[in-house]
């Protein structure tokens, strides 16, 4: 049980900082728009990339730099693409809605989704690397116990955020409260953009 609990809170510590994921997943939470698919990528991505961690491919991908690079411009260049997309949206407050009358398709929701996670250099350092490396020292049963616990820590994380994200909409009922949201997404976007490219 202590393995689990550990697992919980280590896997919570390093997903709930914000970020371009966490960010997408609480606008379409507030939008309604697509929120299952969405909260099922992050999550099942997350599971795989703990996985993955725990059986020791982080070894793999620690002894392959370059790979991380490619990773990292891929990036800088998708965050940037979607921050200045935020910001470029906030310019038109009658394009937002909180009620979700306004939903991106299922497609580009999924990719999106999809490109957040797997684009993001950090979640192959934090995930795959720290997470793999924290469990080896839980043993060898006793790191697939702390791996349980990361992953539950964070489908509850991503459920909760994504889900819950509605009890927020009448904050953001006006359309200026949408503006401002979409403009702080669009600069934490291009921050981790600046972030990622100066390394």
């Amino acid at each position: 049980m202590l393995h689990v609990l550990a697992g919980l809170a280590t896997g919570l510590s390093l997903i709930i900082a914000i970020g371009a994921q966490n960010a997408y997943v609480l606008r379409q939470g507030l939008r309604r728009s697509h929120v299952g698919a969405v909260v099922a990528i992050c999550a099942a991505s997350d599971v795989v990339l703990i996985l993955a961690g725990v059986t020791g491919i982080g070894a793999i991908v620690d002894r392959a730099p370059w790979a991380i690079e490619v990773v990292r411009w891929l990036g800088v260049a998708f965050l940037t693409w979607y921050g200045l997309s935020s910001l470029l949206r906030a310019r038109h407050a009658g394009t937002l809605g909180a009620d979700g009358q306004v939903a991106e398709e299922r497609r580009t929701a999924v990719v999106r989704a999809v490109a957040l996670t797997w684009l993001n250099p950090h979640v192959y350092l934090d995930t795959v690397l720290l997470l793999g490396s924290i469990a080896g020292t839980h043993g060898a049963s006793g790191r697939w116990w702390f791996a349980l616990g990361a992953c539950v820590g964070s489908v509850v994380w991503f459920t909760g955020l994504g889900f819950g994200a509605r009890l927020l909409a009448p904050l953001l009922a006006r359309p200026r409260a949408w503006q401002v949201l979409d403009v702080l997404i669009g600069l934490v976007m291009l921050a981790i953009a600046a972030r990622l490219a100066l390394g």
